[in-house]
């Protein structure tokens, strides 16, 4: 950025020295032409003044109010040796336009009365000429020049600051995607939490039975030990999809190229959940009413994540409990049920969760907060606990016929 800085101030400087040049060539070439009457032609003295009047110009930048002050010095000492006022006229102007552009307007009209002083003091030195003409003149480009370069500043002080305010919605989105970022990976965090907690429960109550039917029931124990294994593979594939999400280099196992992995998992899948949850030793019946119609693929998830999150619970909890979840279709709405009758009574009744184990009932919530919904939580008067999720759906979703299954 310095860098640049002085590369544009190197660049503005080499203009100046080039206008400056140009003023000084214009200004003793219209010299040499025969002046009104009155007025002495120029001679070596006079191209000297001529020179002192318009190269101070390339330093109009650097020092504006003191280059306005030698030119005009010098523009007075011109019109004193007797010379055309107008051949060096133009250097003035420009200081004085230099010093409203990058000085305040009190000090551009100080510079404005000093340049207006010296035209008016060309007029009093002429020979033939109107003081009305030349006291308008003298005022109006006076005026005209602090005019437009006061404009001038205004209009760059208004880009700094557009400049300034650009760099701080620049900081602001990247904060913003930063905190999108966090609350992205805080979001995925938790569905590995909840993909774990139901897998390895799932896997330690199988694991524990095939070990105590081993030797005496070895048919059952087989289908524990195939349980273990096909419920350890859809839980890594999961964690496999939701891991290369936060992947940033867009590679694969295999090499180069996007990750791919399957859907998010959805209502389409609580067979799968619940012929699980049955092979781990609790009964689940799942039953589904209204009319079933695709949701957006984000409510899909969270009624998953919350029914496998309750029936993880009463795996965990309340074993010897059976289960029953009912997904309702509502023409606005989707509920969803999960209950227990309790079993031995317990049931998954918070205070039997071991401390640290409340992570699942608090992300339960926070799902039914992010897609507008609400979720109820507790203990049943009958006996057992119960989870009940209602979520806001599209009411233009296309329905796909009345169904209930059990």
């Amino acid at each position: 950025m310095r860098a640049y800085a002085a590369r544009v101030l190197r660049n503005r400087g080499l203009v100046d020295v080039g206008l400056a040049l140009a003023f000084t060539a214009a200004s003793m070439l219209l010299g040499h032409e025969r002046p009104p009457p009155g007025w002495e032609r120029l001679d070596a003295y006079g191209y000297a003044l001529t020179a002192l009047v318009n190269l101070p110009v390339a330093a109009r930048r650097r020092a504006p109010v003191a280059v306005c002050l030698v030119v005009c010095a010098a523009w007075a000492g011109y019109i004193a040796a007797g010379y055309w006022p107008v051949v060096n006229s133009l250097a003035p102007l420009l200081a004085l336009y230099t010093v409203a552009a990058s000085r305040s307007l009190r000090t551009a009209l100080g510079c404005a009365a000093l340049t207006g002083a010296v035209w008016l003091y060309a007029g009093f030195t002429a020979r033939e000429a109107s003081m009305a003409t030349v006291t308008v003149q003298a005022v109006v480009s006076a005026l005209v020049m602090c005019q437009f370069g006061n404009a001038a500043r205004v209009s760059a002080e208004r880009g700094d600051r557009l400049a300034v305010l650009t760099g701080q919605l620049r900081r602001e989105q990247a904060e913003r995607a930063r905190r999108a970022v966090a609350e992205e990976q805080g979001r995925i965090a938790r569905e590995l939490h909840d993909v774990v907690a139901h897998h390895m429960s799932v896997i330690s109550v199988q694991a524990g039975m095939a070990g105590y039917v081993f030797g005496s029931d070895p048919a059952a124990a087989h289908d524990a030990l195939r349980t273990i294994s096909d419920t350890s593979r859809e839980g890594l594939e999961e964690l496999r999809r939701m891991l290369a999400v936060l992947r940033t280099d867009g590679t694969g196992d295999d090499g180069p190229g996007p990750a791919s992995y399957d859907p998010v998992p959805g209502l389409g899948r609580l067979d799968e959940m619940a012929g699980r949850i049955r092979a781990a030793g609790v009964p689940v019946e799942l039953t589904v009413t209204g009319r079933p119609r695709p949701l957006a693929p984000g409510v899909e998830l969270c009624a998953y994540r919350v029914v496998q999150e309750a029936l993880t619970n009463v795996l965990k909890h309340a074993h010897a409990a059976r289960a029953e979840v009912v997904v309702a279709y509502g023409a606005r709405q989707l509920s969803v049920s999960v209950t227990d009758d309790g079993g031995d009574g317990g049931g998954t009744d918070p205070a039997r969760i071991p401390p640290g184990a409340g992570h699942g009932l608090i992300g339960m919530r926070e799902r039914a907060r992010l897609y507008g919904g609400t979720v109820d939580i507790g203990p049943r008067p009958e006996g057992g606990y119960g989870v009940r999720l209602t979520l806001p759906t599209s009411a233009s979703a296309t329905p796909q016929g009345d169904e209930s299954r059990a």
